[in-house]
């Protein structure tokens, strides 16, 4: 198979949570030029609308769906929609995710419920209504969990992150479970960590610690708007087909330092 044939994912079908902005939209940018047929989730329609016009104006195919994941109950339905505007889903990139800032001492229990049912339950939930109806019936497919580097360490002392850490660390184990589980479906489960990227959820935390975090990484630089696209699309396509388990640090070098 040539190298053009493996990086070959036109046609596919990519179901990318919080794809509305941020990380997500950059990676539907990426799936969607290289001929993927999308369908993004986020849970303001507006910000939805948004997206789609955005992509639309790129000229990629894309269905909208809002959809609050902390709430599971609403999961199926989402992927109803999906299968019936496609067929199948051929692609997941778990990228939905919530933080919250506050010493642990102090950190709200209610908080830390919040983050922990979005970061990992509602995508443990998502995976297995997927896999379940469309990856395991066609064995085959590609999931992708956006965990963080936040989850390879313990992070800056002064980001009082607790709750975004433990479970962005737990993102990182339980891709490395499911690749182990669905191996024999012929489905690859892999892990994106990125670092710092400007975004709304790291707005607050990079006023403080901006400069540092610049100074400390190995190529002196924060995440940028085309940082994830590379390897979003080799992960959701065959050029990847004998990886699985893995993170992917996507930091300037960060969690090396």
């Amino acid at each position: 198979m040539s190298v053009k044939k493996l990086f070959d994912i036109t046609g596919k079908v990519a179901l990318i949570t919080g794809g509305s902005r941020g990380l997500g939209l950059q990676m539907a940018e990426a799936l969607g030029e290289m001929g993927c047929r999308l369908a993004i989730s986020a849970r303001k329609q507006n910000e939805l609308d948004q997206a789609a016009a955005h992509l639309a104006g790129l000229g990629i195919e894309v269905l909208t769906h809002a959809c609050d994941m902390s709430k599971f109950d609403t999961v199926p339905g989402m992927v109803d929609a999906v299968l019936a505007k496609y067929g199948r889903i051929d692609i997941l990139v778990n990228n939905a995710g919530a933080s919250w800032g506050a010493p642990a001492e102090e950190h709200p229990l209610d908080a830390w419920n919040k983050v922990m049912n979005l970061n990992i339950n509602a995508m443990f939930v998502l995976c297995q209504e997927v896999g379940r109806r469309t990856m395991i019936p066609n064995q085959s497919g590609k999931i992708i969990n956006i965990a963080s580097i936040a989850g390879l360490s313990g992070g800056p002392h002064d980001m009082h992150t607790i709750a975004y850490n433990t479970s962005k660390g737990a993102a990182v184990n339980f891709t490395r479970a499911l690749a182990s589980e669905w191996g024999k479906y012929n489905i690859n489960v892999n892990a994106i960590c990125p670092g710092f990227f400007p975004s709304k959820m790291s707005a607050g935390v990079l006023e403080t610690i901006e400069r540092s975090v610049v100074e400390m990484t190995p190529l002196h630089r924060l995440g940028g708007p085309e940082d994830l696209k590379g390897t979003v699309v080799f992960l959701a396509a065959e050029a990847s087909r004998h990886i699985t388990g893995q993170y992917v640090a996507v930091d300037g070098g960060a969690c090396i330092v």
